[in-house]
């Protein structure tokens, strides 16, 4: 029997896609890391998944609490969606489940990015022209004083 070193592997089964748009939508490393993470655990299909911030954070290295902010910092930027769930212990009892993730369309991501810059953009344009008019202010009121 020969050895294969290097065995064949499916590229739908064994590798998970993630778009190359998050490199330019200004996230952060832990936030590049939790949508990876939600990514690769989703149903192809549903484009859902449910691990819960401990699974997140096991995977990371991270503690539960961080992974709780970049999630929140992910539904802001509108890449995921998150739903709560329950659960029904043997006794009757309900209780809550892990958050359900839906993994967003990339485009929306992108056109909120892409708006939010236009608008840092027209607010430093209205900031650089009232510092400019202030500052022909302060030259007329020095030459009148003189």
């Amino acid at each position: 029997m020969k050895y294969n070193r290097y065995p064949r592997r499916d590229a739908i089964r064994d590798y998970f896609p993630l778009p190359n748009e998050i490199f330019c939508l200004g996230l952060s490393c832990g936030e590049i890391a939790v949508y990876a993470y939600l990514l690769y655990r989703e149903d192809r299909k549903t484009f859902q998944c449910h691990p819960s911030f401990r699974t997140i954070g096991n995977a990371l290295k991270m503690s539960r609490n961080t992974v709780s902010k970049y999630v929140k910092r992910l539904e802001d930027k509108q890449l995921i969606r998150t739903e709560p769930t329950e659960i029904r212990m043997a006794n009757g009892m309900k209780r809550n489940g892990n958050l359900l993730y839906t993994i967003m369309p990339i485009e929306q991501a992108k056109s909120l990015y892409f708006e939010q810059q236009l608008q840092r953009a027209v607010c430093q344009q209205a900031h650089e022209k009232a510092i400019k008019k202030l500052e022909r202010y302060d030259r007329k009121k020095k030459r009148e004083a003189v």
